[in-house]
Formats: C-alpha cells, structure tokens, sequence
C-alpha cells in the first residue's frame, strides 16, 4: 500500500492508495511531487479524518519540497558530507547504546524490543525529542550532541517511524544533516518506511529501511553468536586435543631418549658389551689353546719319534762304556774285557766285553 498527504498552501489530505492500484503505476511517486490524485474521499473511523482512498494518480511536476530536498542533497554532497570515507565502521559489540527519538513513538518500542531479543546485554540511552514539526530541528540536534558528547556511547540511533513528506521534514533539515556529520560515534538512521530517504540519511554512517532495521543492524543477534561460539568452541576443543596428542608423543619420544641415557641404562649397555667383549675374548683364547695344544701334539710326537727313548721302545739299546760313559758306536772303541752298559726301554745292563766281530751285514 502507498500511504501519502497531498498538500496546498493552505490545506492537507491524507491519502492511501491500496496494492491493487499501486501495481498499475507506471511512475514512482517521490515526496514534494505535484501530482493529479483521483479516487474518493471517506472518513478513517479510528482518526476520525476525512481521507482520499486514491484509485489513480499522476505526476504533475516537482513540488516545492522536493525541490528543496534536492538542492540541499546536491550542496552538502558537493562539500563532501556524504563522501564514503567519512562513514564509520558500526562497533561489533556495543554496550551502550543511544537512540533519538520520541518517548511516545512507536519506533521506540520497536527498537527496545529487537535490542531486548537480540542483544539484552546492551544498555540503551534516550535522549528524548520531537521528531515532527518546526520545533524538531533543534531538539534533534541538541539530542545528538548531548549523546556524542558522552565517552561511554557507542553508537546512536536516530530513529522514527513512517510517514508523509512533511511529517518527515526535520530530518530533511540541514542543522539536523550537520549534527549527524559533525558525530564523534557513528550514527544509524532508520527514519520512515523502505521507500523515505532523508537528508539525515545520507550524513548518517549507516542508512537503515526502517527502525527495526536499524536496531538489528545496530546490535549482533545472541542466538547467532551462540552458535558461533559453539563453532568455535568445538574448533578450539579440537586444535587443544590435537596439540596435547602431539605433546603426548613428543613427552614419550622424550622418555625413551633419557631412558636410554639414564645411569642405569648406560651401566646395562657396559654390561652387556663387557659381556660381550669377555665372550668373544673367552672363545678366541679357548680358540688359541686348542691351536696351541695341537701344535704341542705334533711337536710331541716328533720329539718321540726322533727321541733315544722312542728308538728303545722299539727295541734298540744304547751301549756306553763303563768307565768313561761314552756311546759306543763302533766296535772298535771296545776291547775285550771292557765293561759296558746296556740301556734298554726299561732300565740297565751291565756286560763285558769278550771280543768283538767287525762283520758288517
């Protein structure tokens, strides 16, 4: 629905145009438009108001107000009010919140219930004021510099429900335009419906469609922030039980290294080398004796075989003289008569010689 005053310099009518109408616009209407309205005119029962239900509507020119709309929007955009590197970035998490508005408008129940539902943790400061009429303008304004001149602001909602054209015109006006400029804390504007632009708007930091709007862009939403937390939680929780499985094996990586430095295990590694050693030591001197027997076998049986004792075992004799104990090698180192000794494998003889024979076999 489409819901506007139609004015003169002398007069004013409300006027509603329902959906079914609106959809055969082929214009958009704009505020301070002169227009030619046709329709009928009824009384709306709870305002008790004549009203002008519009069935048809054309444009019959700029109005005076749009006028001057526009030409204050083109002269403080061309000083650079509007410029996007003026705009603030809005706080993530505010703890004080200021709203301007009327204590009796509905856009402030509004805003107090989105921020009650999405952020309670916020504490919400009024600076009460007109929001209609000629008289606005300045407590707008006043409001506004008394809220940035507070260091535990963080942000200020400037906020008003919908309405006609000139039921909007204060924030239309340049010392309001100004005033949110001139903020030290950003500024939302969430003046009217969807389709109100004010000047307010365009020097605020953040434009919003409407009040509510402008409270849920103001504030994060809990529910929201739970779930991230949860997320996060999680994320955290994994990253803590990794990092201690890590610091686990690392510690028993560490264990096995000074267990294998430890006093007790190097005097275990000595031993079992100096075991080590005294076996391989035992084996090769076990392994010389048994050489060295051997060789002492072979060197005995050749001392035997070539031993006078060895030659009596196989049944020689050694004969030596009596008197001088000379080996007789030949039988004419003896005469007849000398005395002989015979020896034999198991003592001596003696003997005397009677002769000899020097036959030769």
């Amino acid at each position: 629905h489409l819901y506007f005053s139609l004015k003169d310099a002398s007069a004013s009518l409300k006027c509603v145009m329902w959906r079914s109408s609106v959809e055969f616009l082929a214009w958009r209407p704009e505020h301070g438009a002169q227009v030619l309205a046709r329709g009928r005119i009824s009384v709306y029962p709870p305002g008790g108001v004549y009203q002008l239900y519009v069935d048809e509507l054309h444009p019959a020119g700029l109005g005076d107000l749009h006028a001057r709309f526009e030409e204050l929007r083109e002269r403080l955009k061309a000083e650079g009010l509007f410029r996007p590197e003026r705009k603030r970035p809005l706080p993530p998490f505010p703890r004080v919140l200021g709203v301007v508005t009327s204590p009796q408008a509905a856009a402030l129940g509004d805003v107090l219930q989105v921020l009650r539902r999405r952020y309670p943790l916020v504490r919400v400061l009024l600076a009460p004021t007109l929001v209609q009429g000629d008289m606005a303008p300045p407590q707008i304004v006043a409001a506004l510099r008394a809220l940035d001149a507070r260091e535990d602001v963080d942000l200020i909602l400037l906020v008003r429900g919908g309405g006609s054209l000139e039921e909007l015109w204060a924030f239309n006006d340049e010392r309001v335009a100004r005033a949110v400029a001139a903020c030290r804390h950003p500024v939302v504007s969430g003046v009217g419906h969807e389709t109100d632009f004010t000047i307010a708007d365009f020097a605020a930091d953040v434009r919003a469609s409407t009040p509510t709007a402008a409270a849920e862009l103001a504030v994060p939403d809990q529910a929201d922030l739970r779930r991230r937390i949860r997320v996060h939680a999680g994320l955290v929780e994994e990253q803590v039980l990794r990092r201690l499985a890590e610091a686990r094996q690392g510690l028993e990586r560490e264990r096995r290294s000074l267990g294998r430095l430890s006093p007790q295990a190097q005097v275990e590694a000595g031993r079992q080398r100096l075991d080590e050693v005294l076996r391989r030591t035992s084996q090769a001197l076990l392994h010389r004796l048994a050489l060295q027997r051997a060789a002492l076998e072979r060197a005995q049986a050749q001392m035997l075989a070539l031993s006078p004792l060895g030659t009596l075992e196989r049944g020689y004799a050694i004969v030596r003289r009596e008197d001088t104990g000379s080996v007789v090698r030949s039988v004419g180192q003896v005469r007849a008569g000398d005395g002989l000794r015979i020896q034999v494998q198991d003592g001596e003889l003696t003997a005397v010689t009677k002769g000899h024979d020097d036959r030769r076999h």
